[in-house]
């Protein structure tokens, strides 16, 4: 529930990748702050569970939907929130969701003429990831890493959040961030708090890149502190 006294403007923000461990923690915390959320999915029977999330569900195949076929789904809303992927499976379609269905929805959310972009990438993203190409984790590093690129070289107001490797530990409201923290975990239910106080603060999460873990920060007054 919001905090007693604590005022948020009511944003329309759509959620791609819905469906997600993390989206689904999410989308009942942006609607009890009063936001009007919408869930983008892939299957009609995961609609049930969005709306129990206090979400309406709607269905589209964003890693082949064309950009215009997007910016309609997209248009009308303040906040595109991005929090799909490819799950892991064949390089081919890690590169096809995470990079090329994540480029195409930033330009979608700018033919929609939306503003505001979050995504949620992961700790360690960027040209300096580090991963050797023989590791299987290197095309998610390189696709996370281009779609956050384009991303920064747009005139969205954009977001990216690098929470450490997800665990399914209850949220604390606490991270740790800062130049010289290094990865380590986060809880998916964490990560849905930092995304529903970024949506609450505009001006503080923007054109921001947090790397977080777990930790002993109020998220609120981390989001806060740009």
């Amino acid at each position: 529930m919001p905090d007693v006294g604590k005022v948020f403007l009511m944003s329309r923000v759509i959620i791609l990748g819905g469906h997600g461990k993390v989206a689904l923690l999410a989308e009942p915390l942006l609607a009890a702050n009063g936001h009007e959320v919408t869930a983008v999915i892939r299957k009609p029977e995961q609609s049930d569970e969005i709306e129990a999330a206090g979400a309406t569900p709607v269905v589209a195949d964003i890693e082949h939907a064309s950009t215009d076929e997007l910016a309609d789904v997209l248009r009308g809303n303040d906040v595109v929130v991005w929090s799909a992927g490819a799950g892991g499976g064949s390089a081919e379609r890690t590169l096809a969701v995470d990079r090329d269905a994540a480029i195409r929805a930033m330009e979608a959310t700018k033919a929609a003429g939306v503003e505001r972009f979050v995504m949620v990438s992961y700790f360690g993203a960027g040209p300096d990831h580090g991963v050797p190409e023989d590791s299987d984790f290197y095309t998610y590093a390189k696709a996370k890493t281009e779609a956050d690129e384009h991303l920064q070289a747009t005139d969205l107001d954009w977001t990216i959040l690098r929470p450490s490797g997800l665990t399914l530990d209850a949220a604390t409201g606490h991270i740790e961030t800062g130049e010289h923290v290094e990865p380590a975990q986060a809880s998916r239910d964490n990560v849905a708090h930092v995304i529903s106080a970024v949506v609450d603060d505009a001006a503080g999460a923007s054109r921001r890149i947090i790397e977080f873990n777990d930790g002993h920060q109020l998220i609120a007054e981390v989001i806060s502190s740009s």
